[in-house]
């Protein structure tokens, strides 16, 4: 297992976690200037090429604030979190212990689904299971906690236990199923895509 200098030497090589830091810079100086980027008084009377450019800055503005906390987890976990470790609590022979942990990761994360890809990449890249990385991404992108706060205010308690209850309960069947219904060469083949990054 690395030490913690080799842990801080091998972030500070990374070029992600700079480009990281370079975006999150930039957005708070903007920030701290009151340029509010994509936001701009619309009135009744702006024409619609106006309003679509300043949602598109919108939202250009809300990617930039999800991105560099993104960027950092995948250039941590890939630091920090050793294969044998992965191997051992997402692997192959992790049963229900991986299962709950992508769970768990999955419905505390953040951001839209095309965030999870690159961290689903560092897990099977670190030798998880591919089950557990499919039910991670699963999770990811409709049980997590800030849909299920806004379904249960928003549909109700009831609707939002059995409908979640019912989504896990497929996509773990789902998984397991996809992943039975996989050759070796087939796993074999995606794990090595997932090496080559």
């Amino acid at each position: 297992m690395k030490n913690e200098k080799e842990i801080l030497l091998t972030l500070l090589k990374s070029k992600v976690f700079y480009v990281a830091l370079a975006m999150l810079a930039g957005l708070f100086i903007l920030d701290a200037l009151g340029l509010k980027i994509g936001v701009a008084a619309v009135s009744g009377e702006t024409s619609l090429g106006v309003s679509a450019l300043s949602s598109a800055g919108f939202q250009f503005v809300s990617m930039l604030k999800i991105v560099p906390p993104i960027f950092l987890m995948i250039g941590l976990l890939d630091i920090w979190v050793p294969k044998e470790t992965m191997i051992r609590f997402m692997g192959e022979k992790s049963g229900l212990v991986g299962i709950f942990i992508a769970f768990f990761i999955g419905a505390m994360s953040a951001g839209p689904l095309v965030a999870a890809f690159p961290v689903a990449q560092i897990m099977l890249k670190k030798g998880a299971r591919y089950s557990n990385v499919l039910f991670f991404l699963s999770i990811w992108a409709s049980a997590k906690l800030p849909i299920l706060f806004f379904q249960a205010t928003a549909l109700g308690v009831k609707y939002t236990v059995v409908t979640n209850i019912t989504l896990i309960t497929v996509y773990l069947v789902g998984t397991l199923l996809i992943e039975k219904a996989l050759s070796v060469q087939d796993k074999a083949l995606i794990y090595s895509l997932a090496e080559q990054g």
